[in-house]
């Protein structure tokens, strides 16, 4: 019996642990492959909104944005308007995709919600997207009840509803992207506590990014108001004290742009220096180059609505691979003391393949 009972107990314990392994791992690959479609929508999810964004820069740009009246949420005091007039069309087009955004931000709050645990990534991201566009929503209501959506509003109360309503919505573009980015990888939060001044110099610098697009919302706006003839009558505009006070804003916007430029010079300049390459901060270089490229055309074309557009699109790509790559370099500072993150399964790992990351998977560093 003494020497049946220490073979028979071990035996057992090492059924259960094998049953319980063979369980955990089982869990982990039905959430691994259970992320795959939520990533993809997560990402669609981002791809939808920016052409939504773009197409609520084309109801400003063509003054269709009293299409509705004065009216929200009805378009002129109806469920479904039937006057065929192309300002009507087009405003109530956009309401109709902005409501369909609230309901795919919702149903990935709810998704996100199920397929994640508790304190991981995804779901901080996807609770400040739902609030972002909640607020998105709100912004739209006001410009409409406070009847700040005529063609030819030149109000200051209209350019200040514009601006924080293109600030919030290049943060709602932030939260979506990193969601989408943390379902794709399965990364989970950093402490800001152990990176203090990076996490302060990344914050300033996209702040400053942000204020770039808040002032070329400005700019935009002044373009579309107060169009010039030639170049020359639009920088005497720029520097008239008769001038409205729009068109001697517009001077910010380049001065935000030398600014926000430092951030994303010295962010990409990390990055090489450290020898690490990235989807990211490779097409960041080329997007910043367009985007200048696009807003010297546009002062020398006088602002067509396609070159705004096009303007508009590339900036919002730029904004995105901004926000992963500030986000990565993070992870990477923070992987120097602690794992990136909790791993489903041992396979899982950052795309990007950090050296730093990788010497950690292989347990070169510290465990968790």
């Amino acid at each position: 019996m003494q020497r049946v009972a220490p073979t028979t107990v071990p035996a057992s314990q090492e059924l259960i642990r094998s049953s319980v392994v063979n369980r955990d791992a089982a869990r982990a690959s039905i959430s691994k492959i259970g992320r795959v479609p939520l990533a993809y929508y997560a990402w669609f999810v981002v791809a939808y909104n920016v052409a939504v964004i773009l197409w609520g820069a084309y109801v400003r740009a063509t003054g269709s944005g009293a299409g509705c009246g004065s009216h929200w949420p009805l378009c002129n005091g109806v469920f479904l308007p039937t006057t065929p007039q192309t300002q009507t069309v087009i405003e109530f087009t956009h309401r109709v995709t902005s409501g369909l955004s609230l309901v795919l931000v919702a149903i990935l709050l709810i998704w996100c919600w199920r397929r994640t645990a508790k304190g991981d990534s995804p779901r901080y991201s996807a609770v400040a997207a739902a609030v972002l566009l909640f607020n998105e929503a709100l912004f739209g209501a006001l410009l409409v009840l406070f009847d700040q959506v005529g063609g030819l509003d030149r109000s200051a109360t209209h350019a200040l509803f514009l601006c924080l309503h293109f600030g919030n919505t290049l943060l709602l573009l932030a939260a979506l992207a990193l969601t989408a980015r943390w379902i794709s990888s399965g990364g989970r939060l950093f402490s800001a506590v152990r990176t203090p001044y990076l996490t302060i110099a990344t914050v300033l610098g996209l702040s400053s990014v942000l204020a770039i697009g808040m002032t070329g919302s400005l700019a935009s706006l002044g373009d579309t108001l107060f169009p010039a003839d030639s170049l020359l009558h639009a920088v005497a505009q720029d520097f008239s004290s008769s001038s409205h006070i729009l068109l001697r804003l517009r001077v910010l916007h380049p001065v935000a742009v030398v600014i926000g430029s430092l951030y994303v010079l010295w962010l990409v300049n990390t990055f090489w220096r450290k020898q690490e390459r990235s989807a990211w901060t490779s097409l960041i270089p080329i997007t910043l180059t367009c985007q200048i490229a696009l807003g010297a055309m546009n002062v020398i074309l006088l602002a067509p609505m396609w070159l705004q557009m096009t303007h508009l699109l590339v900036a919002e790509i730029f904004w995105i691979l901004l926000v992963l790559a500030s986000a990565d370099q993070l992870y990477a500072a923070h992987a120097s003391g602690v794992p990136l993150f909790r791993m489903e399964s041992t396979t899982a790992n950052w795309s990007l393949g950090f050296k730093t990351a990788g010497h950690i998977s292989r347990g070169g560093g510290p465990s968790s």
